[in-house]
Parts: C-alpha cells; sequence; structure tokens
C-alpha cells in the first residue's frame, strides 16, 4: 500500500502526502491556488455584473474540425475521476483520447457516449461502479488512471459545427508502484456483421495485463430473440478456440432468459458491475430497428493475460426447426484493459459517416 493510489472505503481514514489537483475550464492546468481566475470565458457575460471568481470560464467552445487538449499533466500521479456534458447529438462526433508518458498513439480512444456507456446518441443513465451517467447526461468515469511521467487527454470534434463541452479532471500526485499497468480502451464498430462471422471487440494486444470491462450498444437488424451469442476471450496464443467461452449474450452481462420480465418485456437494470440499462423501441415509423446498450465490468473477476488478447461475440438468433440463425446485427463496442507500456497501435478511428448513428 502506498499513499494517494488505490483508496476504498478501508482506507478513506489513512493520512497521505498525496497532492490532490484538478483541470477544469475554471483551471485549465490545475496549478496549486489558480482556479476561478478566468477573466474572459463561455460564462463572462452572465457574470458581467460579479467580476473574476464568479463562473466566468465553465465550459469551452471545441471548434468545428479540431481538437481540444482537455487535460495535460507533466508528473508522476493517476487520473481518479473524470466528469463531463454535452449535448447527446455530439457522442458520436467527439473522440475522447488519452496518452500516458508522452507516447505518440493513445492508450484510449473512443467516441465520448460510447465510452462513458452511451453509445446511441440518446441519454440513458448508468448506475454502476466504475462509470456512472447521471440526470441530465452528466458523464463520470471513475477508473483508476495511473501515469508516470506525464497524462495528456484530447478531445477531437470531427463534426462541422462548434460544440460547448464542460468538463473536470480530478487526480492525484504521487509515486507509483512498479507493478501498475497503464489505462487502455479502443472502440469498434461492425456495421453489419457479415453472415457467419462475428464482432470483434478487441484484437491485436500484445504484452502483459488484464481485461477489465465491456460496453456494447447493439442494433438487431431482424425479428426475434437475438442474444444467444458467446462471448470468447483467447489468452496467451489461443488459436481456433478461446480459454474462456461464455453461454451467451445475456449471461455475460448478468441476466438470464432474454431479459423478459414480465413476460412480453425486455426488464432493464443497473447494477455496480454489469447491466442491460437501455432498450430503445421502434415507434412503428421511422425507428424500425430494436438498440440495446449493455455493459459488464471485470472488477471482482479481471481476466488475466500474459502475451496477447483477443475478445470475440456472436450475433446469433433463431431459425426454424430449432436451429440457431446467424445475425448480421450492427454492433459497437469499447473494450477496456489494463497493460504495461508500450501498446499496438490502434487501428484508424473510422470517419464520421462510418461512426454516425442513423
Amino acid at each position: 500500500m502506498f499513499n494517494g493510489f488505490g483508496m476504498g472505503l478501508g482506507q478513506l481514514s489513512r493520512l497521505s502526502h498525496a497532492k490532490t489537483r484538478s483541470i477544469s475550464p475554471e483551471n485549465f492546468t490545475g496549478e496549486k491556488g489558480k482556479g476561478g481566475m478566468a477573466t474572459e470565458g463561455t460564462g463572462a457575460s452572465c457574470a458581467r455584473d460579479l467580476g473574476q471568481g464568479w463562473k466566468v470560464s465553465p465550459s469551452v467552445l471545441i471548434n468545428k474540425q479540431s481538437t481540444l487538449t482537455m487535460a495535460e499533466i507533466h508528473d508522476s500521479g493517476v487520473i481518479q475521476h473524470i466528469w463531463l456534458t454535452c449535448h447527446p447529438d455530439t457522442w458520436r462526433k467527439l473522440i475522447f483520447r488519452i496518452y500516458w508518458d508522452g507516447e505518440e498513439n493513445p492508450s484510449v480512444e473512443a467516441p465520448i457516449g460510447d465510452f462513458f456507456c452511451n453509445g446511441w446518441c440518446e441519454r440513458s443513465n448508468v448506475n454502476s461502479l466504475p462509470i456512472a451517467v447521471n440526470p441530465a447526461g452528466g458523464m463520470n468515469s471513475y477508473w483508476e488512471m495511473p501515469f508516470r511521467k506525464a497524462a495528456k487527454i484530447t478531445v477531437e470534434n470531427i463534426s462541422n459545427d462548434d460544440i460547448i463541452l464542460y468538463y473536470q479532471v480530478d487526480y492525484t500526485l504521487t509515486d507509483l508502484p512498479e507493478d501498475v499497468a497503464y489505462f487502455h480502451a479502443q472502440w469498434n464498430r461492425t456495421n453489419p456483421v457479415s453472415y457467419k462471422d462475428v464482432h470483434t471487440i478487441i484484437d491485436g494486444v500484445k504484452g502483459h495485463g488484464h481485461y477489465v470491462g465491456t460496453y456494447i450498444a447493439w442494433q438487431v437488424n431482424s425479428c426475434g430473440w437475438w442474444g444467444e451469442g458467446e462471448i470468447k476471450f483467447y489468452l496467451d496464443g489461443d488459436q481456433e478456440f478461446p480459454t474462456i467461452c461464455g453461454t451467451g449474450t445475456e449471461d455475460y452481462f448478468g441476466g438470464a432468459w432474454n431479459w423478459e420480465q414480465p413476460k412480453g418485456e425486455y426488464c432493464t437494470y443497473s447494477t455496480p458491475y454489469l447491466g442491460m440499462h437501455q432498450v430503445i423501441k421502434p415507434d412503428g415509423l421511422y425507428r424500425s430497428q430494436q438498440r440495446f446498450g449493455m455493459y459488464r465490468w471485470h472488477v471482482m473477476d479481471p481476466i488475466r493475460f500474459e502475451e496477447d488478447l483477443k475478445v470475440t461475440i456472436q450475433a446469433l438468433g433463431w431459425r426454424s426447426e430449432g436451429r440457431y440463425l446467424p445475425l448480421q446485427d450492427d454492433i459497437a463496442s469499447v473494450a477496456y484493459w489494463y497493460q504495461a507500456e508500450p501498446h499496438n497501435a490502434f487501428p484508424k478511428m473510422p470517419g464520421k459517416d462510418e461512426l454516425e448513428v442513423i
């Protein structure tokens, strides 16, 4: 145990020499004693009668086709909490990236909405341990994110409109033990899944680490039940067959029997470690497909790997004569894991048309 890191409820009474800091539009650098000093910003007009110190800079404007450096830290420490909010229409148009220790390739890369378990650009509350999304669109991450030399968080606006973003990054400056790994997250989409193929959640991970979570935004493109597919974890040289094979989609996300409760209805739920928190129903006109949001956090049961990792999930339903039917659904996912650096560079993020929720 060392001070200021990994502090749960059982450690809250322990004293520490770690230094608490926070970056926001009211203190872009997180420097001690420099918060609330802005004299210009998005709140300047509202504060014109009150002046400096009265919410002059609560948010930022990210210009179209540009990238904002949301936070940049040059020290050793841990990001402990990230809060942000922006309009749901922007959630697939803002690309969230995090870089550790001056690396060129990001360790975290995902649309903002998907990273916070809201891939469909429609608000859905999440009540889990590492991710909390609260009314009306307050997005929170409590993933522990250590860094030894530096941390940089950027948000790229790939749209043709300027976007307002509110945010706060809370962190501590402290020393790290040698066995602490770096946080990673990667987005992927298969639209649609090819017949008799699978959706790949993550592939190409090389190194020593542990897998800690999955979020999936799933659109069903056919009638009938769609969640028979198995999730598979290929570890450390697995080829044709994985070491870990699930028993069904709703099973992996902690549910059972099609999530049907009461009969004829899907039952949403959001718990500390897993949930099926979002169901978007057809409206009988233009919204013709069912859409779902699901998460599974391996916080209490991380999946360890020494050399490499690949994770896939099947899209599988039912057809005549009690046979499985391979489906061709629209599936987007975010994989979350920790590993020692360096990491393999991610595939290039697709353009806004490929990201778009239609």
